[in-house]
Formats: C-alpha cells, structure tokens, sequence
C-alpha cells in the first residue's frame, strides 16, 4: 500500500478542486495514485477515503484550499505536475486516431465520453481524426444517421480531418479477405452456427479448416455469387494461429472467429450491391491498416476484440505496426436511455418529439439544451484516462457539467 496514502489522497483531491473551480472528481484522483504504485485490485478499498475527502474539502474556500495544498504538494509525485490529460508514447512526431460509430441511431452522450479523448490527443499532438460510419451491418443501418452523425461530430469535436463510410469501401474488405485467404490464414466455412459452437466449446477442429487454398478462393467466390451459398451458409472465419494456440486457445473467443458473412437484406445506402459483408473484426483491422492509426482510445467490452485485431495485423507480418491501445473505463448511468436502438423504438412510438428531445442524452439534444462542447473537453481532463468504471445518476453528472458549462 502506498506510504501515507491518506495525505497523498487530499494533496490530489485538493490540486483538482483548484484547477476545477472548487469540485474535486474521484477520476483524476485515482489516476494519481496509479502514479504513486496503487494496484487496481486496491481501488475498491480505498474509494470510501477518496470520497470522505472529496466532501470535506468542498467545504472550503478557495484560499483554504490553496493554503493547504501548498503545504503538502512537495509530498505528491513529480510525475503528476501536469494538469489535463496524460501523455501518450510515442506521439512526437503526431497520432492518428479514430471513432467508428454505427448508424444505428442518434450519437449520445456515451459516444462523447468514450470519444472525447481521442478528439483531444489529436489537437494536442496533432495528426489526424477519423470518423469512420461503420455501416457493414446492412440490417441496422438508418438513413438519416448519414447527415446526422457529421453535423454532431463537428460540434462536439471540431476537428475530424476526413468522414468515411464504411460500406463505401467494401473492395478494400474483400481484397484483405483474398489476402488472407491464400496466405492460408482464413478459410470459408460451411458448417452451420450451432455446430461449429460445439466444436469451439469442445477445441476441436472442423473439417472445414483443412481446405486447400484454391478450395476456399472457390468457395469465396461461391459466397459472393447471387446463385452460389446461400445465407447462413458460409461464412470467412480466421485460421487461428498454431503459436497462439488454433483452436485449444484458452479463450473461446480467439478461436476461429468470423470475418465475413452473407446478408442479404437491402442496405439504406448500398441497396443490394453486395451480398457478403465483414463483421467487425475485419473491418476495423483492414481501416486501421489504411488509414495508419497509431493510438486507439476503446471500451474495456473491446478487449477480446483488439486480441483478435492483433492477430490479424501479425500474420500479415506487420504486428509492429498495431496501433497503441488504451481501455478506458465506462460511465455508467443508472437512469438514462444511451441504447440507439431503445431511443429509436421510443422516438417511433411517439415517446419523445424526436432526437433532439431535451427529456433524451442525444447529442443534438445536449446541444439544444445549451451545453457547450467545451463542457465536455473539461470532463474528459478531469477524469483522465481510467480504466476504473464509475456509476453515477444523471443530476449528478449533469451538476458537474454545469459547473464546466459555466465557467467558458
């Protein structure tokens, strides 16, 4: 435990409640304490001290605050003189960085926490931000996300150097999936979901792995022809790796996952133009290849993910090349609707006006409200990069905003 960790605790508390107008957040304070050799696995013990402290001092005054952060700040690591967020490796000369929503409804305030970051490294280094529409999911993808999801974008981050749609770049998929194909690292297989399940479950082998190279480039072809497999018939799986342990890896979800399907319901932008489509895993991957991402701000729930990306990226000889990868940790609200598809159902059966409604956490609706992207940038410093996860009502969280709202 760290030595005289109560005081390290205050001296923390009270340098945020200073940069921050008099409201310390626990965020920022336990990512200090990172610094000064807090495990993770002691964060739950020590959060009742944190917010023990975090109240008394909101009682202060400025200058009472100040004066007893000046005598004890000498005490507090050198690592945490900075204020904002902390530096990333390997940034010199630049990052490129990205966000990836799906058009599956309106953009909300889950989006701007998880993405704020990446936003912000951007226009601290500079470089480049992507916005990627990733729409290869032809069954969830709305028409009107296409023009709302840009003009959302633009105000709350201001600095998206290029936006992309992903269906619009579905050659690119398939040459990646040829690629691997006659490298031998993915196969088509035909074996239906349930049964290869079981073989997974079971670390077995299905015989559909053993196919020649010139098998699968047939059977490729098979997949993308209107007379060839049907739906659910086959699918492009990855070859999992002898050296990452094929199909005995110890977590089920490295082995064999799948790249590309077949889907043939009518896509809002592409129509009927393609019949096979890639999953995520493929997409992202062959993205962050062309686009030259070097830094990637995700979800924690992207772990598994971001192992399988991983393995892409080193059969193709480029694992030097992943993008450095942090998991921040979620906010979770205890009363708020942040599902795209329940704010859909709900704006479709008359619940709310539209997605701009002020009783909703839309992006357009924060807007309408009279936040200011600002707001935000300061939550996002204040907290840090954490993969501590924090559970929070929307009056609190909307308090503290409004602190920040106020101050620009």
């Amino acid at each position: 435990m760290i030595k005289n960790l109560n005081e390290k605790i205050r001296g923390y508390a009270l340098k945020n409640a200073i940069h921050y107008g008099g409201k310390a957040n626990a965020g920022p304070i336990v990512s200090a304490l990172f610094n000064e050799g807090l495990e993770k696995s002691d964060v739950k013990s020590v959060m009742p001290e944190i917010q023990k402290v975090i109240n008394e001092i909101s009682k202060l005054s400025s200058e009472e605050m100040q004066k007893e952060y000046e005598r004890i700040k000498d005490k507090l690591s050198e690592r945490e003189s900075r204020e904002g967020l902390p530096e990333l490796p390997n940034a010199e000369k630049g990052v490129v960085m990205r966000f990836r929503p799906a058009p599956s409804g309106p953009l909300h305030l889950g989006h701007i926490i998880a993405n704020m970051y990446s936003s912000l490294y951007v226009k601290k280094y500079g470089g480049k931000f992507y916005i990627v529409i990733d729409d290869t999911d032809p069954e969830t993808a709305i028409k009107e996300a296409y023009k709302d999801i840009p003009k959302d974008c633009d105000w709350i981050f201001g600095n998206v150097t290029e936006y992309l749609n992903a269906s619009d770049r579905m050659d690119l998929y398939y040459d990646y999936a040829k690629k691997l194909l006659g490298k031998g690292d993915a196969y088509i297989c035909t074996c239906s979901a349930e049964k290869f399940k079981q073989l997974a479950i079971a670390k077995k082998e299905c015989s559909c792995r053993k196919k020649s190279t010139d098998e699968n480039v047939i059977d490729w072809k098979k997949m993308l022809d209107k007379k060839g497999f049907k739906e659910g018939e086959a699918v492009l799986r990855f070859k999992t790796p002898k050296e990452e342990g094929g199909m005995q890896n110890p977590n089920p979800a490295m082995r064999d996952f799948p790249l590309a399907r077949i889907n043939e319901h009518e896509h809002s932008r592409q129509k009927k133009k393609y019949r096979v489509w890639p999953l995520m895993n493929l997409s992202v991957t062959v993205d962050d290849i062309e686009l030259g991402m070097t830094h990637v701000i995700r979800g924690k729930d992207h772990k598994d993910n971001a192992k399988r990306q991983k393995m892409i990226y080193k059969v193709l000889g480029i694992e030097n090349k992943f993008p450095w990868t942090f998991f921040i940790g979620r906010i979770k609200f205890t009363d708020l609707e942040l599902s795209k598809r329940g704010i859909v159902k709900a704006i479709n059966e008359g619940k709310y006006a539209g997605w701009d409604d002020p009783n909703l956490a839309t992006i357009s609706a924060i807007k309408k409200r009279g936040y200011k992207p600002e707001a935000f940038q300061k939550f996002a410093e204040e907290r840090g990069l954490t993969e501590v996860d924090k559970v929070i009502s929307s009056k609190d969280f909307f308090k503290t905003l409004d602190d920040f709202n106020r101050a620009k």
